[in-house]
């Protein structure tokens, strides 16, 4: 679960970095190809990572993106705060994703061991 909501978070992400372009350009009057590069680069890296979470070091990327966007605001300032709210949102994914998991992994280890003496049918009894 963590992997799915961690994804969904990068997909949402990946359409913000995606419109901040334009906001770059036109409001902070940034360089029009490091705009291009920043933001679309940004948005198609969020879209990778996002398949990556399956694979190890995904989720590493994934906080390393976080700081990427935060970091945008050193061009435009308003992602400051865009940025450092998607990064409480992608912990907040990552943390109740992992608490699903680990709750999901506890109820089948527990599903199992009651299971178990069931599929005897009995036969412990003499």
């Amino acid at each position: 679960m963590r992997a799915r909501l961690c994804a969904a978070m990068l997909f949402f992400e990946a359409i913000l970095l995606g419109l901040s372009t334009p906001v770059m350009i036109t409001v902070e009057d940034v360089d029009r190809g490091l705009a291009l590069w920043l933001g679309l680069g940004l948005a198609v890296a969020c879209v990778l990572v996002a398949g990556l979470l399956r694979r190890p070091g995904g989720f590493a990327l994934g906080h390393a993106l976080q700081v990427a966007a935060i970091a945008l605001g050193l061009l435009a300032p308003a992602m400051y705060f865009v940025g450092g709210l998607f990064a409480l949102l992608w912990w907040g994914a990552y943390r109740l994703g992992g608490t699903v998991d680990s709750d999901r992994a506890r109820w089948a280890a527990e599903a199992e061991q009651t299971a178990e003496p069931q599929e005897n049918g009995g036969a412990a009894e003499v």
